[in-house]
């Protein structure tokens, strides 16, 4: 894959929260910022991003409880945004980037709600819970 940019980051190490207070911006490389034109007309775009210190360990994170907090349940890594992953590619939409110092970026793409957006949604209960200290 070729990266076309990377996360500029105070985190250095991935976490599991508290990433609203973290303020990062992506530093297109130089051949692929003609790109961008015209993206400052959009309020959210989708970054894809490969999670370079991410190290998968088929034992230890194919099924776990998220956050490795025991007040989670035990579920499968498909099921979690963790972020030790089989193909440890990240995604996100939004104006703040959860990665981390030097995290290599994929691409980007403009949110299109008609695309993007999905109103009528359902995850589990431990979802709401954990979300509660993340941002």
């Amino acid at each position: 894959m070729q990266e076309i940019g990377e996360v500029q980051s105070p985190v250095l190490e991935g976490k599991d929260e508290k990433w609203g207070e973290v303020i990062s911006e992506i530093l297109i490389y130089p051949p692929f910022q003609e790109g961008l034109l015209g993206l400052e007309n959009f309020s959210y775009v989708i970054i894809l991003f490969y999670m370079h210190k991410s190290s998968f360990q088929m034992k230890e994170h194919l099924i776990r409880r998220p956050q490795d907090r025991e007040d989670m349940p035990l579920t499968g890594i498909f099921a979690q945004r963790a972020k030790h992953r089989p193909t440890p590619i990240g995604s996100t939409a939004v104006r703040i980037l959860d990665a981390i110092h030097e995290t290599p970026v994929l691409d980007i793409k403009p949110y299109f709600p008609a695309f993007d957006h999905v109103s009528d949604i359902q995850v589990p209960d431990w979802v709401d819970y954990l979300m509660k200290q993340y941002f």
